[in-house]
């Protein structure tokens, strides 16, 4: 991504993270009984608070890959998280509050409790959503039926990673147990559907160093997301394939089970156009696959899947949505693409798994009602209709 268009796009977060923060401070801390010079120190943490975004560019150059000690960025999250969920309760109750005010004999006030409880319960909603963010992801098992699945193939399993954002929140320690539970579960195949990192090859050169060890018979392919785009793209690409990973951008490989062969295909980000590099080309990535196998496509973001639905794909494995993070916030994610955000979906005859990650940005790492996973998927045939 050119170096302005990415600063124009990385302020617009100071901007809109700052909203939450000052709604809270009008709305919630300023009608408290408390003295002034109290509210006005309390506001200020709070403005801090709410920059957590200025402060990691100001720290690493990039808003995507905050450079701070791990704790300080889990307690950014925590405090940054907690503003948001307040901002959004007060809001309800503001709501609550202006319909009362049109009601015969209304005019209800909000008591200074409620926002003490209100702030109580932001704090301890946030630290729970840090935690399950943080967190080695727990196995969720997936079955998938693939009309003309080759017997050779039925019962393969791949373990499909995505949006691992490997940074100073998700380091080196946190991506050994990944690989050590990845490991664990003696799947054919593991697949890693981009945005792996999050900062330069010199910050994560350690970090990344665990996935070195993933083991799978049919191997460990890797796509391209986002998040690379933000970084050096290329020296990534080599770092990946150094490790002993697969790079697929817009080719496939043939996986083989005597004569059944299954096409493992992959492609570019949809946001390459922006950087100057091989653009997303579906096309490219299927040009020579054998007619008779079943594609099996990687592609980061799944707001394109009703094009590879038509090209003949039969499963497509996407991320990038980090299944929406929070219960209602991922209906605006879906929205963002094309109404995918969390799980399996029909597309035409193709199914569709839309990954909730493995980890996701440092910049928002809250879930609440939405899990991390490591997903085992299990290949099935179709029985005939």
């Amino acid at each position: 991504m050119p170096i302005v268009h990415r600063r124009r796009y990385e302020s617009m977060f100071h901007l809109i993270f700052g909203l939450p923060c000052l709604y809270v401070i009008t709305r919630v801390l300023w009608p408290l009984p408390w003295p002034l010079a109290v509210k006005a120190g309390v506001a200020v943490l709070l403005l801090v608070a709410s920059q957590y975004h200025l402060w990691s560019r100001l720290s690493s150059g990039s808003v995507f890959a905050p450079e701070f000690p791990r704790l300080l960025i889990v307690l950014f999250n925590w405090a940054f998280g907690a503003i948001v969920l307040l901002a959004a309760m007060q809001l309800a109750l503001d709501v609550v509050e202006l319909a009362s005010k049109v009601m015969p004999g209304g005019g209800w006030a909000i008591p200074a409790g409620w926002r003490y409880t209100e702030a109580a319960l932001a704090m301890l909603l946030s630290a729970v959503a840090v935690q399950q963010a943080v967190r080695v992801p727990p196995l969720k098992d997936v079955t998938v039926e693939i009309e003309n699945l080759p017997a050779g193939f039925d019962g393969f399993t791949l373990l499909q990673l995505t949006d691992l954002h490997l940074s100073r929140l998700f380091p080196a320690a946190w991506a050994r147990e990944v690989v050590t539970r990845s490991n664990a579960l003696g799947v054919d195949l593991i697949v890693i559907t981009g945005d792996l990192i999050d900062g330069a090859l010199a910050s994560r050169r350690a970090d990344v160093e665990p996935l070195r060890g993933l083991r799978a018979p049919d191997g460990v392919w890797v796509i391209p997301g986002n998040h690379e785009y933000f970084f050096d793209y290329a020296g990534w690409m080599r770092r990946y394939a150094e490790l002993g990973m697969g790079v697929l951008e817009n080719r496939h490989t043939i996986l083989r089970r005597g004569a059944d062969a299954l096409v493992l295909a992959g492609v570019t980000d949809l946001s390459a156009s922006h950087s100057g590099r091989p653009v997303h080309d579906l096309d490219a990535a299927l040009a020579g696959a054998p007619s008779d196998a079943p594609i099996v496509l990687l592609d980061h973001q799944p707001k394109d899947a009703a094009r590879a639905a038509a090209k003949g794909v039969a499963l497509q494995l996407s991320g990038h949505t980090h299944g929406g993070m929070i219960q209602g916030l991922d209906r605006l994610v879906a929205r963002a693409n094309a109404g995918f955000v969390s799980g399996p979906y029909a597309v035409g005859a193709m199914t569709l798994y839309v990954n909730n990650g493995t980890g996701l940005w440092p910049g928002f790492a809250l879930r609440l009602g939405t899990s991390s996973e490591l997903t085992r998927i299990t290949l099935r045939g179709k029985p005939r209709s």
